[in-house]
C-alpha cells in the first residue's frame, strides 16, 4: 500500500507484523472517507504498567477535508494492541461516516424535494376517503342581535355554542357551559 507507512520505535518489524499491520488498515476503507495516508508507529514502553514492559501502537489517519484521526493503543502483547487500536480507529471513521450519511439524508428531504411526495400522500389520501373536508353551514342568524336573544336561540337548541353578530357588529361567540351557565366571547 502506497498510502501506509509503517515504523517501529526500539521495535523490530517483522514481515508478519507489517502484514498484521496493513489487513488492519485495509479494513479503513470500507468508510468511504478519501483517507490520504495512514501513518503507523509501533513502540516497545517501558515500565507503562506497574514497571511491566508494553507495545505502544500510534494510528494517525489523514482524510481529505478533515482533521486527522489519531488513536493510540497501548498493551503488553503487540497484536493485541493493534486490533484494539484498529477496532478504536474504525469506531471513530464509522462516526464521520454516519455523520455524512445523515446531512446527506437532510440534504436530499428539503420540502421544495418533497412537493411530489406530498401530491402522492394527497392522492392516497383522497382514493382512502381520509381527506379532511371543510363543509360549509349557514348560519342561522344573519342579521345582529342582542345577546338576550343569542342566550334564547342557544337555549332552544342542541347545539353548544352559536356565532353572531352584535348590535355594534362585533362577532361573538356564546356557548353552553358545563354548570349550566352561558359563556361568551
Amino acid at each position: 500500500m502506497d498510502f501506509l507507512t509503517i515504523t517501529g520505535r526500539q521495535v523490530e518489524l517483522t514481515d508478519a507484523l507489517k502484514s498484521h499491520i496493513e489487513n488492519a488498515v485495509e479494513q479503513l476503507k470500507k468508510y468511504n472517507l478519501d483517507i490520504i495516508s495512514v501513518r503507523v508507529v509501533v513502540s516497545s514502553q517501558e515500565n507503562w504498567r506497574n514497571n511491566k514492559n508494553g507495545f505502544g501502537v500510534e494510528f494517525v489517519i489523514n482524510m481529505a477535508r478533515k482533521n486527522s484521526v489519531v488513536v493510540k493503543q497501548m498493551d503488553k502483547d503487540l497484536y493485541v494492541a493493534v486490533d484494539l487500536g484498529i477496532e478504536r480507529a474504525k469506531k471513530t471513521l464509522r462516526r464521520h461516516h454516519d455523520k455524512i450519511t445523515d446531512k446527506r439524508i437532510k440534504e436530499v428531504e428539503r420540502p421544495e424535494d418533497l412537493k411530489g411526495a406530498e401530491i402522492a400522500e394527497d392522492e392516497i389520501k383522497e382514493s382512502l376517503g381520509l381527506v379532511d373536508e371543510v363543509v360549509p353551514h349557514n348560519m342561522d342568524i344573519d342579521k345582529p342581535t342582542e345577546i338576550a336573544d343569542a342566550i334564547d336561540i342557544l337555549k332552544g337548541s342542541e347545539k353548544h355554542f352559536i356565532v353572531f353578530d352584535d348590535l355594534d357588529h362585533n362577532t361573538r361567540v356564546l356557548y353552553k357551559r358545563t354548570d349550566g351557565k352561558f359563556g361568551i366571547y
